[in-house]
């Protein structure tokens, strides 16, 4: 059997548990941007979403999900979740904070640890959308609707909007 048909990240086994459909993607673990996943796997970058990692100046780190096509504004971020100011999370902090490598970083495979989970409201265009399964190399494709119930996220206008 292939080496990747044996993967089982926490985030699959998330979704197997309550009983979630979803297709696996695999790509090169060399890649960690999702504009580079969504070409590697054939999908446009924005129905492609990765999880950010954002510091607020009081309380816990935050996670965001925004497409990969789009780029994101901290002060929308920051109005969205009722902070002052928001920050990104260097990626050695982000890694330290959530225990998966970037480009792995997945809010599925960190339900239960007390993140406050947003999903950027593009993410409302598609009926299925793509995310990191916690593993470089690892993306799942799920229905939009069964990622904002089992990570409990809240929908928010966070990236900057061509006018």
């Amino acid at each position: 059997m292939p080496k990747e048909k044996r993967i089982r990240t926490n985030a699959m086994r998330v979704l197997d548990t309550a009983k979630i459909p979803y297709q696996v993607l695999f790509f090169s673990p060399e890649i960690h941007s999702a504009e580079d996943v969504a070409e590697a796997v054939g999908l446009p970058p924005a129905q492609v979403f990765k999880t950010l990692v954002l510091l607020p100046e009081k309380g816990k780190p935050l996670l965001v999900m925004t497409p990969g096509s789009g780029s994101l504004d901290l002060k929308k971020v920051a109005h969205a979740t009722g902070h002052k100011k928001v920050q990104m999370a260097p990626y050695k902090r982000a890694e330290q904070i959530t225990g998966l490598k970037v480009g792995g970083i997945s809010a599925l495979a960190l339900l239960g640890k007390g993140f406050v989970v947003y999903i950027d409201a593009s993410a409302g265009q598609w009926n299925a959308v793509v995310v990191s399964a916690g593993q470089r190399g690892v993306n799942l494709r799920l229905a939009t609707a069964d990622l904002i119930r089992i990570t409990g996220a809240e929908i928010v206008d966070v990236v900057h909007r061509e006018v």
